[in-house]
């Protein structure tokens, strides 16, 4: 089927080139057009259950956990409940140099990502030089001062969210309803940024249009705590971070909006469903509609020696102490991926 329709397209395209000056479509839009004729629809059996997933939270997944390798455009639900699972489509982001200009630098070290953050690992850079205490899996304490801290924490990883926050508790401290302090402290590259963010929402609501209409309307009943006319409150950023397996929280409707920026070479990084043995290459200028409270992970992110060896000539684009120990922080190449969404409790904002 796809092979008919690009011949009728090549057919089209050289029967009215001579006239080409004249029309008034334009031929790109007709092979989008008939590219989305195409799109492939995929409905997978749930291979693992939610439970069996539940005890591996926190755990790092490999590739044998993919069964589907999917690298090109389709649309994937759930073979029994016909429940979407996500949408992916390759190459249709236009403003990736914008990410690139403005955020790359906006991923900052971070202990609070939960089991994201994968296993405690005592040997590490970063926890060989703490006495750590009742470590438990993907959280810890560690000894201040010859005291438990007062606080459990995770691995700590390059990992930030700009745009708008709900009202917290840190400390004691009430905080309000707002632009989070990050983003106030970069404003002038948040807002010359924009038009990635923009980017993102227009294919969000080309390819799920009924998702985006649901999560738009909810964004629209507080105008304020919304990134402008987007969809989205908030994008969490994040460099060289191999998600462990966990769901999202704290977002509204569980749809986010999943993309990635590239400098130099590297491999994996692959984005995991394993309840349906989805596996998908998420590269730059590619987008990612999903459901994110599918459990879900990445794969290792890794460079052959070639590759090492290229990258170690490119221009050190990021500087940082190695003997911190932050994870991701001190590679030559760079995977920065960037989550969409609209945070839940910002409906309770006044």
């Amino acid at each position: 089927m796809r092979l008919f329709l690009i011949l009728i397209y090549g057919c089209i395209y050289i029967l009215f080139l001579p006239f080409k000056r004249y029309l008034f479509f334009d031929y790109y839009k007709l092979y989008l057009l008939l590219n989305y004729m195409t799109i492939k629809q995929l409905y997978l059996p749930k291979i693992i259950s939610d439970d069996e997933l539940a005890t591996k939270t926190g755990q790092f997944l490999d590739d044998g956990f993919i069964l589907y390798d999917i690298t090109s455009d389709c649309d994937i639900y759930d073979m029994d409940t016909k429940q979407f699972i996500c949408s992916f489509r390759k190459r249709r982001l236009k403003t990736s140099q914008y990410a690139w200009d403005n955020y790359k630098y906006l991923s900052v070290a971070a202990r609070g990502r939960g089991s994201s953050a994968g296993p405690i690992d005592p040997t590490s850079q970063y926890w060989k030089k703490r006495q750590l205490v009742k470590t438990k899996g993907y959280s810890t304490s560690y000894l201040v001062n010859g005291k438990p801290s007062k606080m459990r924490v995770n691995n700590q990883v390059l990992s930030t969210p700009i745009g708008f926050f709900d009202a917290t508790k840190s400390l004691g401290i009430n905080k309000p309803c707002r632009l989070s302090y990050h983003t106030a402290q970069n404003l002038k590259l948040y807002e010359a940024g924009k038009p990635y963010l923009h980017d993102l929402n227009r294919w969000y609501k080309k390819i799920r249009p009924h998702e985006h209409s649901v999560q738009l309307q909810r964004a629209n009943i507080k105008k304020d705590f919304k990134i402008d006319h987007t969809a989205y409150s908030t994008i969490t950023i994040n460099r060289n971070f191999r998600t462990a397996l966990h769901k999202d929280k704290g977002d509204y409707g569980g749809i986010a909006t999943l993309s990635c920026i590239e400098y130099g070479e590297y491999n994996g990084g692959i984005f995991l469903i394993p309840a349906y043995g989805i596996g998908v290459d998420i590269r730059q200028d590619d987008i990612l509609i999903a459901d994110v409270h599918q459990y879900h992970c990445n794969t290792e992110i890794w460079v052959t020696p070639e590759q090492a060896e290229r990258n170690a000539k490119l221009e050190k684009v990021f500087q940082a102490n190695s003997e911190v120990g932050t994870v991701g922080a001190y590679e030559d190449y760079a995977r920065i991926s960037f989550v969409s969404y609209l945070r839940e409790k910002l409906i309770n904002c006044v």
